[in-house]
């Protein structure tokens, strides 16, 4: 073999073995920072002022009723806020005495006064259990009355059901209250401005509510809360026994 050849490869053999390539400062930097950038990357995109959070959805315990609750709340909104289910009551008084327009109410059934066939069952929570008005005994036909005067800001159907929406009067900057009739034929238009006692509406066998061929659904709403609607009406003085004579 070529003694030249021979040497060369033993040079060769002698030489220490080639130093990997050097890494990019670049890439060290990458690789340093990476445990801090995934945290930020992870973290939501930040809401913009005004823009309305994300709701939760959930299924509602009572489908039929917290369906039409739900529908009519969404139909109020086009007369003011939207109302989503929920809330609690007032009396009349506490009306007054909050800076609410004090108004003079009268039954929307009667005379004679209908009966109570279901009362007001404020719910637990804004998708809970309950019932979010007052049902008066009242067949198909039955004139209905406003119960207090304001203004028709909504009349026409909701989910198969005729819906009437009356708002009352409120100061400036204040939510107003809103009554609402269901399920009914409107008498009226919207726009039209109705007294206590006024006929503006008569009660239908619409198929859609719970309350069909039997019963008016009266509610009340202020701002995004349900109400009882039976805090609209004067309190009757406790009875008292006279001396005779």
């Amino acid at each position: 073999m070529d003694r030249a050849y021979l040497l060369r490869r033993s040079a060769r053999a002698a030489l220490p073995p080639p130093a990997p390539p050097a890494a990019s400062p670049l890439l060290l930097l990458l690789l340093l920072a990476l445990p801090l950038l995934v945290p930020v990357l992870l973290l939501p995109a930040p809401t913009a002022p005004g823009a309305p959070l994300p709701v939760p959805s959930a299924r509602l315990a009572t489908a039929r009723e917290a369906r039409e609750a739900g529908a009519v709340g969404a139909v109020v909104a086009a007369g003011g806020r939207q109302a989503p289910p929920g809330g609690g009551g007032a009396p009349a008084g506490a009306e007054a005495a909050g800076g609410r327009v004090p108004v003079r109410a009268v039954w929307p059934v009667g005379p004679p006064r209908a009966e109570v066939v279901r009362g007001w069952r404020p719910p637990g929570s804004p998708y809970g259990r309950g019932h979010r008005g007052v049902d008066l005994a009242a067949p198909p036909g039955t004139p209905v009355r406003a119960a207090a005067g304001g203004r028709v800001s909504f009349a026409g159907a909701v989910g198969g059901r005729g819906v009437l929406v009356v708002t009352l009067a409120a100061p400036p900057g204040a939510a107003p209250r809103r009554i609402t009739y269901e399920p009914v034929r409107a008498l009226v238009a919207v726009g039209t401005e109705v007294a206590a006692g006024e006929v503006v509406a008569v009660t239908a066998a619409d198929a859609a509510s719970h309350c069909a061929e039997r019963c008016l659904h009266w509610g009340l709403l202020r701002g995004d809360a349900y109400l009882d609607p039976l805090s609209l009406l004067p309190r009757r003085p406790p009875s008292r026994l006279l001396p005779p004579g």
